[in-house]
């Protein structure tokens, strides 16, 4: 059955956020009651990553992510409205290669759509300027 109650661009925003809060504190049953079960996750800072889908695709991916890196965080997390129902964040990424390294400072994004108070689709970049682009156009 379909929520049709209106969700302000503020309670998406909100709703990404707590999304960001509990993955960094690893509390995924917190995650997961964000994110749709048939969620689209897309990575295009990885060339030919398969599409994610659902709480398993998310799983993968952060897996995936965490296996290339020795550590890594973010600081000046930004979350924006874009639209009535897209949310971008944009952060900087800093993180130690696992096989490398060598430390990487970059300002990533990560796009989503909200649809029934819930993560859809979410979309890494490693560029902010294309994630706005994309996510302008998608809007």
């Amino acid at each position: 059955m379909r929520d049709t109650r209106t969700v302000s661009a503020e309670q998406n925003v909100e709703l990404v956020r707590r999304s960001w809060d509990a993955s960094l504190a690893a509390d995924w049953p917190a995650v997961l009651a964000t994110l749709h079960p048939d969620a689209e996750i897309r990575d295009f800072d990885v060339p030919d990553s398969d599409i994610g889908r659902g709480h398993d695709g998310f799983f993968v991916w952060l897996g995936r992510w965490n296996e290339g890196w020795e550590s890594w965080h973010v600081e000046d997390l930004e979350l924006q409205a874009v639209g009535d129902d897209r949310v971008i964040a944009l952060f900087l990424m800093v993180a130690r290669g696992g096989r490398s390294g060598l430390e990487l400072e970059r300002r990533d994004a990560i796009a989503y759509r909200i649809e029934d108070r819930q993560i859809v689709y979410m979309a890494y970049f490693n560029d902010q300027a294309q994630a706005l682009e994309a996510v302008r156009r998608a809007a």
